[in-house]
């Protein structure tokens, strides 16, 4: 039987529980990704969107309900093994990129290849393929402030997949990026789904989310199975 990458089941979270701000964020949340899908998680600001982000990237461990990462019961990690499923089963790609400008596209790539505990000599080629994948093999020597937003858009990705995680997390991927080169990524995105990567996209952007074989969209801490739907 195939796992599901997501088995997220009647998961809850409130913030300042029993005070006066009180907020609940989410409300008995269920939801299924299976390997290879691209899904898209819609909701506006304070949706809810972002504190499920947070829970599925295993950022966030204080919550009711039952989250199983690629069959890994989350709720039963402690800290240093969180870190370790982030790192073995989770790619993130962020708005703001988050790349270090002191060092060449590879070398970014590189960086959590060491964290991982992947030999010396495995991790150039790794990059070098994950670069290539996301169409950067003649960039592999450039720093960040040598290419444009897309371009560093792309070494976020590849850095996402260097360690080949069931899943990638993106996290408003286009938000920083014209709308070009934002339906470049998103093509990108499409390309590495073909290929069997599973992707789960946080947006507020209906024409964003429109990218994805499912959206589902979030409102007031609810994901509701009734407004999940299918894009053609």
């Amino acid at each position: 039987m195939t796992v599901p990458v997501i088995d997220i089941r009647g998961l809850g979270k409130v913030y300042a529980a029993g005070t006066e701000a009180e907020v609940v964020a989410l409300k008995g949340v269920d939801l299924r990704v299976m390997p290879g899908e691209f899904i898209a998680i819609m909701g506006a600001s304070g949706s809810g969107k972002s504190t499920l982000m947070n829970v599925l990237g295993c950022l966030d461990a204080d919550y009711t309900g039952e989250y199983f990462c690629d069959g890994v019961d989350v709720r039963r990690l402690d800290k240093e093994q969180l870190a370790k499923l982030r790192l073995d089963k989770i790619g993130f790609v962020f708005q703001s990129f988050n790349l270090l400008s002191r060092m060449d596209a590879l070398h970014n790539v590189m960086m959590p290849l060491g964290y991982a505990g992947i030999a010396p000599e495995a991790r150039r080629p790794m990059a070098e393929t994950a670069l290539t994948a996301v169409g950067l093999g003649g960039r592999m020597g450039h720093r960040p402030g040598e290419l444009s937003g897309g371009q560093q858009q792309r070494i976020a990705i590849a850095r996402a997949l260097v360690n080949r995680p069931p899943m990638i997390l993106a996290d408003e991927p286009t938000g920083a990026l014209d709308s070009k080169t934002g339906a470049e990524i998103l093509a990108l995105f499409e390309q590495l789904k073909q290929q069997g990567h599973t992707i789960v996209l946080i947006t507020h952007d209906e024409h964003v989310a429109a990218h994805a074989d499912r959206v589902c969209l979030m409102r007031d801490g609810v994901l509701s199975e009734s407004e999940q739907r299918h894009v053609a």
